[in-house]
């Protein structure tokens, strides 16, 4: 067997949870504008980590994470690890800008929340940084494509809540597709 990529070894999830944003050409704009790979800052301690490692940081200490995101989330070569990385580095919520239409539907299939912002807004648009604090009106009854209520550090903005059927609101509610599909059997 070759192992030399993430995806000859797919069925350890501790080495994939490792490749999960391990990308070197990934820009994120918490490291600094024109820094790339697989890179973030740990906001409690100011530390620069590997993503995975401020993932469990915030597992850890029980932060629940979020992504912020341009245009085409998620696109590339379509893996269901795209979806499952994030889950488990205990990523709860997505806002991008748009989304690859697989990858959306992956994200709610693994229990994450797709935030789409409102046309022609961005979190630059919306003087989002990453270092806030961030709060989800998110109501007990899903509708699909309906507004959510976002607060950052106490300013408002709507985005539109990508959960696009009403299969994808009944996966979402037990927690993913999986979870849909064991509760199912164990009721039959």
């Amino acid at each position: 067997a070759d192992f030399n990529t993430y995806g000859s070894r797919r069925g350890n999830d501790l080495i994939m949870m490792r490749g999960t944003f391990a990308n070197t050409r990934l820009g994120n704009k918490l490291v600094g504008e024109g820094q790339t790979g697989p890179w973030t800052i740990h906001h409690p301690t100011g530390d620069k980590l590997p993503v995975f490692d401020a993932c469990m940081r915030y597992k850890e200490a029980g932060t629940p994470t979020i992504v912020l995101a341009g245009k085409e989330y998620g696109s590339g070569s379509s893996r269901d690890w795209a979806a499952k990385g994030p889950f488990l580095q205990g990523i709860k919520v997505v806002v991008a800008e748009s989304y690859e239409r697989i990858h959306r539907s992956n994200l709610v299939g693994m229990g994450i929340i797709p935030l789409q912002f409102k046309d022609g807004a961005s979190a630059a648009s919306l003087g989002l940084t990453g270092k806030e604090t961030f709060q989800f009106d998110i109501p007990a009854e899903l509708t699909p494509g309906q507004d959510i209520t976002v607060t950052a550090d106490g300013k408002s903005f709507t985005t539109t809540l990508r959960i696009d059927t009403a299969v994808e609101v009944k996966f979402f509610e037990h927690g993913g597709i999986l979870n849909y599909v064991l509760r199912g059997k164990l009721q039959a």
